[in-house]
């Protein structure tokens, strides 16, 4: 018995160039973006005061933090495999994942300070027309790289990206609230609507602190992939009519990377070549399906007796 090994395609390299360059090309949009709300938003909560601004301002930073991180680990997970990483660098997106779910952590405990204060001691905000005007050219700006982002996660279902795209999403929601409380405070003089929303910034951001780490964690891991997807690489696998039964299944993903491997039962009278042409046949269509991947097929004569996990 042989077992399968992966063969590219010769526009596969093509394909994961361009995988490659959208990968760089998102990750340094988010940081231009981001270093520009900065600035603008340093400019506004000094004009306004506001403690909702502040938490929009804080997530920035964040942001800009976040995607530094994410720079620097999808340069490195987009290293090539050597002799010292035979399944490549994939895994250097979900630490930067962790990290950035405990920097997220953080700033809520800092922010739920500034809240506190600001919840037994209310000021007016002051300047609500440049804190308005801040936020609408944030939102736009924000609006404009979250579409680009949703475009790459199309194309790559980065994790890196998905996590990144996901903090300016919550972007879009915060530099709203920030709106509105600077319009209910000003306007309907309620000082309390500043903290008010804040609170709802800080909740946002440990949901998103906790997802974000689960995500990361699961890949560190080696999560198996969702039951329907190991049904369908089963379902693909015994449709093959050489293919008598699928068992031993492992899959687990590495950056944008997927490997999947099993063991394939074959009539036992067929030959080792004809074997390992069936086993080729099953690895492409499964990796069709699941672009990306690395499959391997250990092939098992039919009545052997060996353990066996559940598929």
């Amino acid at each position: 018995m042989s077992d399968t090994e992966r063969k590219i395609p010769a526009n596969d390299s093509k394909q994961e160039d361009h995988y490659k360059y959208l990968l760089r090309l998102a990750t340094y949009a988010s940081v231009i973006v981001a270093t520009i709300l900065i600035f603008i938003k340093i400019h506004g909560w000094v004009e306004t005061d506001s403690v909702s601004l502040l938490s929009s301002l804080l997530d920035s930073v964040l942001d800009a933090g976040a995607s530094i991180l994410n720079l620097i680990a999808v340069r490195h997970a987009l290293v090539p495999a050597d002799k010292e990483h035979r399944f490549g660098h994939g895994k250097a997106e979900a630490l930067a994942g962790l990290v950035q779910a405990a920097f997220i952590a953080g700033s809520g405990v800092f922010l739920l300070l500034e809240l506190t204060e600001r919840m037994f001691n209310p000021r007016e905000v002051s300047n609500s027309e440049t804190g308005i005007i801040i936020m609408v050219i944030a939102i736009l700006l924000t609006a404009t790289l979250v579409g680009f982002q949703t475009f790459v996660i199309r194309k790559t279902n980065s994790l890196a990206i998905i996590a990144d795209s996901f903090h300016y999403k919550a972007d879009l929601l915060v530099n709203i609230a920030v709106i509105i409380s600077l319009f209910i405070s000003v306007n309907l003089n309620w000082t309390l609507a500043d903290p008010i929303f804040a609170l709802l910034i800080i909740s946002y951001m440990g949901y998103g602190a906790y997802k974000i780490g689960v995500k990361a964690l699961d890949v560190v891991m080696d999560k198996e992939f969702p039951d329907a997807d190991r049904e369908k690489i089963k379902n693909i696998a015994e449709a093959h009519e050489k293919v008598l039964n699928v068992h031993d299944m492992r899959t687990r993903s590495s950056g944008y990377k997927s490997f999947i491997q099993f063991h394939a039962e074959m009539p036992k009278n067929i030959s080792l070549a004809e074997a390992h042409a069936v086993a080729d046949e099953v690895m492409f269509k499964v990796e069709k399906a699941f672009p990306n991947s690395e499959v391997l097929i250990h092939q098992d004569p039919e009545g052997v007796d060996e353990r066996r996990d559940d598929v």
